[in-house]
């Protein structure tokens, strides 16, 4: 079996080093152990950093394409050169190297087909209040729409098996790790969650650049997961809301008609009857949503057999070293 550890990477070289030192190059139940860098259009020589300390496989983006875009690029690389399982790890060495046989062990033992590194998160003291509380919100989002028992969702420490990596497809460019947690569950593999260590923080976070930011683009991502994910729901709830909130108007209305004072209430029934139809308009829109979700899973399905049919082709091709092979013949 071969484990590829890859690290996407953004102008790194400062901190590159210092990851690349505390990686394994064998771990228990693999024959193969190699490391992946993705250089995600960085100006300060990480490539080149890269090479020169032993990685077995570089590739470069021309221009800086953001997180979720080199993570996708490296599964998919990974994946060409023959992978069985991908662990997905930082290049600021935020997380503790050593606990890689951890996070594949459930992988080995066939417990699980995704591993999450649950970070100590209530004891990492460069994390703010606020960044601590929206870690805990986003985990939870993403529990809800995914189905899974994931404590620490945002966490890029992580392990999958091949064909788990096949499935994956992140449409947020600003991170893959609430999306590909979602994909998952919802796939029906297993995801289950490891608690591993973390190690001091070497620079400042280039996603959070200001708490106003993070708050934002967290909300914001969590808002996505439920209306890419779990639309129905999301929008059956604005429809209730709305629907109770012009029921109980419409029933204040009511009581000043039966009384005799209706006439002076209308603004009453005209707010009753608009909310009452927007709650209804929400409902069409969740299932509109809803089948739109549907064709996307079959989407994906197809996608991941096309991965398997292209991947068992370039593997033929690389034994035999023809490009094709004759179809059978009557």
């Amino acid at each position: 079996m071969k484990l590829i550890i890859q690290i996407p990477c953004l102008n790194e070289a400062a901190t590159l080093g210092a990851a690349l030192a505390t990686l394994p190059r064998t771990v228990a139940g693999f024959d193969k152990v190699e490391w992946l860098v993705v250089d995600d259009g960085s100006t300060d020589g990480t490539t080149e950093l890269a090479r020169e300390l032993g990685v077995d496989h570089v590739i470069r983006h021309p221009v800086n394409r953001g997180l979720a875009t080199a993570f996708m690029t490296g599964i998919d690389a990974a994946l060409r050169e023959g992978a069985d399982v991908i662990v997905n790890t930082d290049a600021d060495n935020q997380y503790e190297a050593a606990d890689i046989p951890l996070l594949v062990q459930p992988i080995l033992e066939h417990r699980a087909d995704m591993v999450v590194g649950a970070r100590p998160i209530a004891q990492t003291e460069h994390f703010s209040w606020i960044k601590k509380q929206l870690q805990h919100l986003g985990s939870w989002a993403v529990r809800l729409a995914s189905k899974t028992d994931v404590a620490d969702a945002p966490s890029g420490f992580r392990a999958m098996t091949r064909e788990t990596a096949m499935r994956l497809n992140v449409f947020n460019a600003y991170t893959y790790t609430l999306e590909t947690i979602i994909q998952a569950g919802l796939s029906n593999l297993t995801v289950v969650s490891v608690p591993i260590r973390t190690n001091p923080d070497l620079r400042p976070s280039r996603l959070v650049r200001s708490i106003p930011n993070y708050v934002k683009r967290s909300l914001m991502t969590i808002l996505r997961v439920f209306v890419i994910y779990r639309p129905l729901t999301l929008f059956m709830w604005i429809s209730a809301v709305l629907a109770v909130a012009g029921l109980a108007i419409g029933a204040r209305y009511l009581v000043f008609l039966v009384g005799g004072h209706g006439s002076g209430h209308v603004q009453s029934l005209i707010l009753a009857a608009l909310c009452i139809m927007l709650g209804a308009m929400s409902f069409m829109i969740g299932l509109v949503a809803d089948l739109i979700a549907t064709n996307r899973k079959l989407l994906e399905q197809i996608d991941f057999r096309v991965q398997q049919i292209e991947l068992q082709r370039a593997a033929v091709v690389a034994a035999t070293g023809f490009g094709h092979s004759r179809p059978p013949q009557p």
